[in-house]
């Protein structure tokens, strides 16, 4: 019991001295509690200032669902189709299943290709990035550089006829963009709904760069699904089109070898006329079929466009997020408040350890 009394006593002298420190430190930063006071006071109203300085942002939101056929729906016709050298289509292809459309509305060709759309801003055509531009106030930044001074990006550029500036330009609007402003996710894993989602400085950017992107993708998407049915639509109308010259000539010719034929006697002309009779039949068989799948060809066409159905578009006013002069005061003045406590009792820790170790 002995040995033990000292350990005892250790601890609670311990216990004292950490009592007494936190008491020391309260004493001490009461008593600087007008400097305190101003510094919190000269926070907040940084924090107000700013709340004026720092421009709102603007959050423009766009959900939409991806129709995808997987299956054929004149799977029944397509052999008769195949036998006159037509591909009906099979259905929807992987490549722009729902995951793959998230990545590609993020993709720098979706991305770069909208910036570079017009839109109308008070009455003029101006192009996306301009208005980026302009709201980012890079003009002023670029003053100083006589290279980027006199950049510009016009309605109908050409991005094949960019210069190695422009290139970059875009390129690192691009960057931006995905890192700070674009977000692409499904808001339920289980449903094929897809929400994309932009937050930028200008209400007015934010709106028609989201309507713009999915409007690109949607055309894209489009293009690429139905390409190889127009191209079946324009083959079978070619055809159509000549077999009906075809049948026209042919009841023509028939027509005439008719008339022609006031003696009965006279076999030549009758044999004319049957050979142009059994021709005329056969176009009409013929025609007949590429009429059927022409309007099969038409159906299904119709049937993949449009691929994308937007359910959700974003509309004025758009959701703005801004710092509030009350807010600004409050978070100014804590901060504040916490930095110059943090200095105070740094500084006092270290006067006290230097005293110590004299």
């Amino acid at each position: 019991m002995a040995e033990n009394t000292p350990i005892i006593k250790s601890k609670e002298i311990s216990t004292k001295d950490v009592i007494l420190k936190v008491k020391d430190i309260w004493q001490y930063l009461w008593s600087k509690w007008l400097i305190i006071l101003i510094v919190g006071l000269l926070g907040g109203a940084i924090g107000l200032a700013l709340s004026f300085v720092i421009k709102p942002n603007y959050t423009a939101t766009l959900t939409f669902a991806v129709a995808n056929e997987k299956s054929n729906p004149f799977g029944a016709y397509s052999g008769l189709a195949s036998m006159a050298g037509i591909d009906l289509g099979g259905g929807g292809s992987d490549l722009f299943s729902s995951d793959n459309i998230m990545e590609f509305l993020k993709s720098k060709r979706m991305i770069e290709s909208t910036l570079l759309s017009p839109i109308e801003v008070d009455g003029k055509n101006i192009t996306l990035i301009e208005r980026y531009i302009t709201f980012k106030d890079l003009r002023t930044k670029w003053s100083k550089k006589p290279k980027l001074a006199n950049i510009h990006f016009e309605v109908n550029c050409d991005p094949s006829k960019f210069s190695r500036i422009q290139d970059s330009i875009v390129g690192t609007i691009y960057d931006n963009l995905i890192k700070k402003s674009i977000s692409v996710g499904k808001p339920d894993k289980k449903l094929s709904i897809i929400e994309s989602i932009i937050t930028t400085n200008d209400e007015i950017f934010s709106k028609n760069f989201l309507e713009v992107l999915i409007k690109n993708v949607s055309d894209f998407y489009i293009e690429t699904k139905t390409k190889r049915l127009k191209q079946n639509v324009d083959i079978l109308q070619s055809r159509a089109d000549s077999l009906s010259k075809i049948l026209t000539s042919s009841t023509q010719s028939i027509a005439t070898l008719t008339d022609q034929n006031l003696n009965p006697a006279k076999a030549t002309v009758n044999a004319g006329r049957a050979r142009k009779q059994i021709d005329l039949q056969i176009s009409g068989a013929v025609y007949g079929e590429i009429l059927k799948n022409l309007e099969l060809a038409k159906v299904t066409l119709q049937k993949e466009t449009p691929l994308i159905q937007v359910i959700d578009a974003p509309v004025y006013p758009l959701l703005k997020e801004k710092l509030g002069k009350i807010q600004g005061i409050i978070i100014g003045g804590l901060l504040a408040g916490f930095l110059i406590v943090g200095w105070l009792i740094g500084k006092r820790f270290y006067l006290y350890s230097m005293k110590e170790s004299i």
